[in-house]
Protein backbone atom coordinates (compact mmCIF):
# COMPACT_ATOMS: atom_id res chain seq x y z
CA UNK A 1 0.00 0.00 0.00
CA UNK A 2 1.38 3.56 -0.82
CA UNK A 3 2.74 5.16 1.91
CA UNK A 4 1.02 8.80 3.04
CA UNK A 5 2.83 11.74 3.80
CA UNK A 6 2.47 13.36 7.22
CA UNK A 7 0.28 16.17 5.98
CA UNK A 8 -1.63 13.72 4.25
CA UNK A 9 -2.71 11.42 7.16
CA UNK A 10 -3.74 14.77 8.85
CA UNK A 11 -5.87 15.27 5.81
CA UNK A 12 -7.33 12.37 6.34
CA UNK A 13 -8.48 12.46 10.03
CA UNK A 14 -9.82 16.00 9.34
CA UNK A 15 -12.06 14.56 6.79
CA UNK A 16 -13.33 11.71 8.83
CA UNK A 17 -14.11 14.26 11.02
CA UNK A 18 -16.50 16.53 9.12
CA UNK A 19 -18.26 13.16 7.58
CA UNK A 20 -19.20 12.36 11.55
CA UNK A 21 -20.39 15.72 11.46
CA UNK A 22 -22.28 15.75 8.37
CA UNK A 23 -23.78 12.26 7.98
CA UNK A 24 -25.39 10.12 10.91
CA UNK A 25 -24.51 5.99 11.49
CA UNK A 26 -20.64 6.52 10.19
CA UNK A 27 -18.17 4.37 11.70
CA UNK A 28 -14.15 4.58 12.09
CA UNK A 29 -12.58 2.09 9.59
CA UNK A 30 -9.38 0.79 11.53
CA UNK A 31 -6.03 2.45 10.83
CA UNK A 32 -8.28 4.39 7.67
CA UNK A 33 -7.84 1.88 4.79
CA UNK A 34 -5.31 3.34 1.86
CA UNK A 35 -6.22 1.95 -1.67
CA UNK A 36 -3.64 -0.22 -3.52
CA UNK A 37 -4.61 1.47 -6.77
CA UNK A 38 -2.53 -0.37 -9.23
CA UNK A 39 -4.25 -3.24 -8.29
CA UNK A 40 -7.34 -2.28 -9.89
CA UNK A 41 -6.31 -2.70 -13.78
CA UNK A 42 -7.73 -3.62 -17.02
CA UNK A 43 -7.64 -6.42 -18.48
CA UNK A 44 -4.26 -7.72 -20.74
CA UNK A 45 -5.02 -7.49 -24.00
CA UNK A 46 -3.40 -7.22 -27.76
CA UNK A 47 -4.27 -4.37 -30.12
CA UNK A 48 -3.42 -4.13 -33.64
CA UNK A 49 -1.89 -0.79 -34.82
CA UNK A 50 -0.96 0.86 -38.06
CA UNK A 51 2.82 0.66 -39.36
CA UNK A 52 3.98 4.47 -40.34
CA UNK A 53 7.32 3.04 -40.48
CA UNK A 54 7.87 0.71 -43.08
CA UNK A 55 5.40 -1.53 -43.85
CA UNK A 56 6.02 -4.48 -41.46
CA UNK A 57 7.17 -4.14 -37.46
CA UNK A 58 10.49 -4.38 -36.96
CA UNK A 59 13.75 -4.23 -35.00
CA UNK A 60 15.54 -1.06 -35.14
CA UNK A 61 19.42 -0.16 -33.25
CA UNK A 62 18.64 3.23 -31.69
CA UNK A 63 22.10 5.49 -33.57
CA UNK A 64 24.58 7.44 -32.25
CA UNK A 65 24.26 5.87 -28.87
CA UNK A 66 26.96 6.54 -26.23
CA UNK A 67 27.70 6.94 -22.40
CA UNK A 68 27.15 10.37 -21.45
CA UNK A 69 25.02 11.07 -24.31
CA UNK A 70 22.50 14.63 -24.04
CA UNK A 71 19.02 14.60 -23.25
CA UNK A 72 17.04 16.78 -25.10
CA UNK A 73 14.41 17.40 -22.04
CA UNK A 74 13.40 20.31 -20.67
CA UNK A 75 11.15 19.24 -18.28
CA UNK A 76 9.33 16.26 -16.36
CA UNK A 77 5.72 16.02 -15.95
CA UNK A 78 4.08 13.51 -13.35
CA UNK A 79 0.97 12.44 -10.81
CA UNK A 80 -0.13 11.56 -8.22
CA UNK A 81 -2.52 9.80 -6.30
CA UNK A 82 -3.66 8.53 -3.15
CA UNK A 83 -7.07 7.38 -2.14
CA UNK A 84 -8.15 6.33 1.46
CA UNK A 85 -11.14 4.78 3.14
CA UNK A 86 -11.64 6.80 5.40
CA UNK A 87 -14.82 5.41 7.46
CA UNK A 88 -18.11 3.62 6.17
CA UNK A 89 -21.74 3.70 6.79
CA UNK A 90 -23.94 0.32 6.58
CA UNK A 91 -20.97 -1.29 4.48
CA UNK A 92 -20.97 1.82 1.90
CA UNK A 93 -16.82 2.72 1.77
CA UNK A 94 -16.61 6.70 2.35
CA UNK A 95 -13.74 7.53 0.31
CA UNK A 96 -11.28 10.15 0.54
CA UNK A 97 -8.69 11.35 -2.44
CA UNK A 98 -5.47 13.83 -2.52
CA UNK A 99 -4.72 14.29 -6.05
CA UNK A 100 -1.32 15.87 -7.32
CA UNK A 101 0.85 17.08 -10.48
CA UNK A 102 3.69 19.15 -11.06
CA UNK A 103 5.86 20.44 -13.96
CA UNK A 104 10.06 19.99 -12.87
CA UNK A 105 11.99 21.82 -15.14
CA UNK A 106 15.61 21.48 -15.54
CA UNK A 107 18.21 23.80 -15.67
CA UNK A 108 22.07 23.23 -15.00
CA UNK A 109 21.36 19.50 -14.08
CA UNK A 110 19.04 21.07 -11.28
CA UNK A 111 15.43 20.45 -11.04
CA UNK A 112 13.03 23.04 -10.06
CA UNK A 113 9.42 23.27 -10.12
CA UNK A 114 8.24 25.16 -12.99
CA UNK A 115 7.65 28.92 -12.24
CA UNK A 116 4.70 30.17 -14.57
CA UNK A 117 2.48 27.35 -13.33
CA UNK A 118 2.40 26.26 -9.37
CA UNK A 119 2.45 22.63 -8.29
CA UNK A 120 -1.84 21.24 -8.20
CA UNK A 121 -2.47 19.67 -5.10
CA UNK A 122 -6.72 18.79 -4.56
CA UNK A 123 -8.67 16.97 -1.85
CA UNK A 124 -11.79 15.67 -1.84
CA UNK A 125 -14.21 13.56 -0.82
CA UNK A 126 -15.72 10.86 -3.20
CA UNK A 127 -18.81 9.41 -2.47
CA UNK A 128 -21.44 7.40 -3.88
CA UNK A 129 -24.52 9.92 -2.98
CA UNK A 130 -27.47 7.67 -4.42
CA UNK A 131 -27.01 4.98 -2.04
CA UNK A 132 -26.64 7.56 1.51
CA UNK A 133 -28.92 10.04 2.77
CA UNK A 134 -29.32 13.38 2.63
CA UNK A 135 -25.60 14.54 4.26
CA UNK A 136 -25.22 18.52 4.97
CA UNK A 137 -22.71 20.21 2.58
CA UNK A 138 -19.56 19.44 2.41
CA UNK A 139 -18.54 21.88 -0.04
CA UNK A 140 -16.81 24.42 1.66
CA UNK A 141 -15.60 22.21 4.84
CA UNK A 142 -11.42 23.45 5.33
CA UNK A 143 -8.42 21.85 6.79
CA UNK A 144 -7.81 25.58 6.36
CA UNK A 145 -9.24 28.99 4.77
CA UNK A 146 -8.01 28.26 1.78
CA UNK A 147 -8.61 24.63 0.86
CA UNK A 148 -12.42 23.95 0.10
CA UNK A 149 -13.09 20.49 -0.12
CA UNK A 150 -15.84 19.53 -2.95
CA UNK A 151 -17.42 16.41 -2.84
CA UNK A 152 -17.61 13.73 -5.84
CA UNK A 153 -20.69 11.75 -6.68
CA UNK A 154 -18.90 8.42 -7.80
CA UNK A 155 -22.63 6.87 -8.21
CA UNK A 156 -23.07 9.57 -11.38
CA UNK A 157 -23.54 7.35 -14.43
CA UNK A 158 -20.16 6.20 -16.30
CA UNK A 159 -21.81 5.99 -19.37
CA UNK A 160 -25.60 5.93 -20.81
CA UNK A 161 -26.28 2.30 -19.86
CA UNK A 162 -24.30 2.60 -16.24
CA UNK A 163 -25.80 1.01 -13.16
CA UNK A 164 -24.15 1.37 -9.87
CA UNK A 165 -23.28 -1.97 -8.22
CA UNK A 166 -23.61 -1.73 -4.43
CA UNK A 167 -20.92 -4.43 -3.67
CA UNK A 168 -18.29 -2.53 -1.38
CA UNK A 169 -15.22 -3.55 -3.74
CA UNK A 170 -17.55 -2.24 -6.84
CA UNK A 171 -17.92 1.69 -4.98
CA UNK A 172 -13.83 1.68 -4.23
CA UNK A 173 -13.06 0.94 -8.16
CA UNK A 174 -15.64 3.74 -8.98
CA UNK A 175 -13.88 6.29 -6.41
CA UNK A 176 -10.76 5.00 -8.15
CA UNK A 177 -11.62 5.46 -11.35
CA UNK A 178 -12.78 8.90 -10.38
CA UNK A 179 -9.83 10.27 -8.52
CA UNK A 180 -7.83 8.84 -11.84
CA UNK A 181 -9.87 11.38 -13.72
CA UNK A 182 -9.10 14.41 -11.38
CA UNK A 183 -5.51 13.18 -11.68
CA UNK A 184 -5.62 12.81 -15.20
CA UNK A 185 -7.49 16.67 -15.61
CA UNK A 186 -4.47 17.67 -13.49
CA UNK A 187 -1.95 16.68 -15.51
CA UNK A 188 -3.15 17.85 -18.87
CA UNK A 189 -3.96 21.34 -17.57
CA UNK A 190 -0.41 21.65 -16.72
CA UNK A 191 0.74 19.65 -19.52
CA UNK A 192 -2.04 21.97 -21.95
CA UNK A 193 0.33 25.60 -19.91
CA UNK A 194 3.44 23.88 -21.21
CA UNK A 195 2.76 23.20 -24.70
CA UNK A 196 1.35 26.89 -25.37
CA UNK A 197 4.79 28.28 -23.88
CA UNK A 198 6.89 26.15 -26.13
CA UNK A 199 9.87 26.01 -23.50
CA UNK A 200 11.50 23.09 -25.03
CA UNK A 201 10.16 19.22 -24.80
CA UNK A 202 9.03 17.89 -21.66
CA UNK A 203 9.03 14.37 -20.56
CA UNK A 204 5.23 13.37 -19.39
CA UNK A 205 5.46 9.66 -17.23
CA UNK A 206 2.36 8.16 -19.39
CA UNK A 207 0.36 8.85 -22.52
CA UNK A 208 -0.58 12.19 -24.43
CA UNK A 209 -3.49 11.32 -26.00
CA UNK A 210 -6.15 12.79 -23.76
CA UNK A 211 -6.05 16.68 -24.75
CA UNK A 212 -5.67 17.29 -27.91
CA UNK A 213 -3.23 20.20 -27.41
CA UNK A 214 -0.97 18.00 -25.79
CA UNK A 215 -1.23 15.18 -28.32
CA UNK A 216 -0.79 17.55 -31.44
CA UNK A 217 2.14 19.56 -29.93
CA UNK A 218 6.09 18.67 -31.00
CA UNK A 219 6.67 19.73 -27.48
CA UNK A 220 5.29 16.71 -25.73
CA UNK A 221 6.86 13.42 -25.68
CA UNK A 222 4.75 10.37 -23.36
CA UNK A 223 6.53 7.56 -22.20
CA UNK A 224 4.63 4.97 -21.04
CA UNK A 225 5.93 2.00 -18.43
CA UNK A 226 2.81 0.04 -18.16
CA UNK A 227 1.89 -2.70 -20.64
CA UNK A 228 -1.38 -3.92 -19.82
CA UNK A 229 -2.71 -3.56 -23.44
CA UNK A 230 -0.02 -3.70 -26.26
CA UNK A 231 -0.17 -2.84 -29.66
CA UNK A 232 1.14 -5.37 -32.00
CA UNK A 233 0.19 -9.01 -32.69
CA UNK A 234 1.28 -12.06 -34.14
CA UNK A 235 4.79 -11.65 -35.07
CA UNK A 236 5.15 -8.37 -34.36
CA UNK A 237 4.45 -9.29 -30.61
CA UNK A 238 7.55 -11.71 -30.75
CA UNK A 239 9.37 -8.74 -32.24
CA UNK A 240 8.48 -6.10 -29.31
CA UNK A 241 8.97 -9.18 -26.47
CA UNK A 242 12.49 -10.14 -28.07
CA UNK A 243 13.58 -6.36 -28.16
CA UNK A 244 17.55 -5.51 -27.00
CA UNK A 245 18.86 -2.99 -24.98
CA UNK A 246 19.21 0.19 -27.23
CA UNK A 247 16.58 -1.63 -29.69
CA UNK A 248 13.25 -0.21 -30.71
CA UNK A 249 10.53 -0.73 -32.80
CA UNK A 250 9.15 0.90 -36.36
CA UNK A 251 6.35 3.93 -35.25
CA UNK A 252 3.03 3.02 -35.56
CA UNK A 253 -0.16 4.57 -35.20
CA UNK A 254 -2.28 4.53 -32.12
CA UNK A 255 -5.45 5.66 -32.08
CA UNK A 256 -7.29 4.85 -28.58
CA UNK A 257 -11.30 5.02 -28.73
CA UNK A 258 -12.39 8.89 -27.58
CA UNK A 259 -8.74 10.22 -27.59
CA UNK A 260 -6.65 11.59 -30.45
CA UNK A 261 -4.04 9.54 -32.49
CA UNK A 262 -0.14 10.07 -31.52
CA UNK A 263 2.74 8.00 -33.02
CA UNK A 264 3.91 5.35 -30.88
CA UNK A 265 7.21 3.14 -30.73
CA UNK A 266 8.36 -0.03 -28.53
CA UNK A 267 11.94 1.12 -26.95
CA UNK A 268 14.33 -1.17 -24.57
CA UNK A 269 15.96 0.37 -21.85
CA UNK A 270 17.80 -2.43 -20.20
CA UNK A 271 18.86 -6.39 -20.87
CA UNK A 272 16.47 -8.87 -20.10
CA UNK A 273 19.05 -11.11 -18.62
CA UNK A 274 17.26 -12.66 -15.70
CA UNK A 275 14.17 -10.91 -16.17
CA UNK A 276 10.94 -11.00 -17.91
CA UNK A 277 9.85 -9.78 -21.42
CA UNK A 278 8.61 -6.74 -20.22
CA UNK A 279 11.40 -5.79 -18.09
CA UNK A 280 12.58 -2.23 -18.80
CA UNK A 281 10.24 -2.00 -21.97
CA UNK A 282 8.34 1.42 -22.55
CA UNK A 283 6.19 2.89 -24.55
CA UNK A 284 6.62 5.99 -26.30
CA UNK A 285 4.27 8.46 -27.25
CA UNK A 286 4.83 12.12 -30.17
CA UNK A 287 2.22 13.58 -32.23
CA UNK A 288 2.47 13.03 -36.01
CA UNK A 289 5.09 14.71 -37.94
CA UNK A 290 7.01 14.27 -41.14
CA UNK A 291 10.15 11.69 -41.05
CA UNK A 292 8.67 9.53 -38.27
CA UNK A 293 11.77 6.91 -37.98
CA UNK A 294 14.34 10.21 -37.49
CA UNK A 295 12.38 12.08 -34.95
CA UNK A 296 12.02 8.30 -33.22
CA UNK A 297 15.64 7.87 -33.29
CA UNK A 298 16.03 11.40 -31.82
CA UNK A 299 13.73 11.05 -29.03
CA UNK A 300 14.75 7.30 -28.06
CA UNK A 301 18.39 8.40 -27.82
CA UNK A 302 17.09 11.12 -24.98
CA UNK A 303 14.84 8.39 -22.97
CA UNK A 304 17.96 6.25 -22.94
CA UNK A 305 20.11 9.00 -21.76
CA UNK A 306 17.54 9.41 -19.25
CA UNK A 307 18.66 6.32 -17.59
CA UNK A 308 21.49 7.23 -15.51
CA UNK A 309 21.55 8.10 -12.48
CA UNK A 310 19.71 5.00 -11.61
CA UNK A 311 15.95 6.10 -10.64
CA UNK A 312 16.52 3.62 -7.34
CA UNK A 313 15.40 2.87 -4.95
CA UNK A 314 11.94 2.38 -6.57
CA UNK A 315 10.87 -0.95 -7.57
CA UNK A 316 10.05 0.95 -11.38
CA UNK A 317 13.62 1.71 -11.50
CA UNK A 318 14.01 -0.51 -14.71
CA UNK A 319 11.34 1.41 -16.48
CA UNK A 320 11.89 4.77 -15.05
CA UNK A 321 13.55 7.85 -15.28
CA UNK A 322 15.97 9.48 -12.70
CA UNK A 323 13.72 13.13 -13.17
CA UNK A 324 10.02 11.06 -13.19
CA UNK A 325 11.35 9.66 -10.14
CA UNK A 326 12.63 12.95 -8.12
CA UNK A 327 8.76 14.44 -9.54
CA UNK A 328 7.74 12.10 -7.28
CA UNK A 329 9.25 12.62 -4.72
CA UNK A 330 8.76 16.04 -4.50
CA UNK A 331 4.77 15.44 -5.16
CA UNK A 332 5.07 12.88 -1.92
CA UNK A 333 6.34 15.65 -0.26
CA UNK A 334 4.01 18.37 -0.86
CA UNK A 335 0.87 16.09 -0.60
Amino acid sequence: MPILSSGADAASRVAYRLLTQRLAGVSAVNDRVDVETSAIVDQPQLRAAQIVEGTALRAKKVPNVSRGMASGFAAFLDGSQKVRIIAQREGIPLVFGITTAAVRSRANRRLTTWGHQKPAVQHRFYLPLRLLPPLSDIVGAQVDENAPWPVVDTSAPESKDDQVNPHPTALIERAVRAVDRDREALEDKLAEAWCTRAEGPIFIDGGISRSDKVATSACAIGVVKSHRTLYVEGNALRTVLNLAKGERSSVFRVSPRLRNSVLSWYLRLRGTTGHDALWGLVRIEMSECENPGDRADEISRWVLAETSPLALPDGRWDKMSYGIREAEEFLRAIS
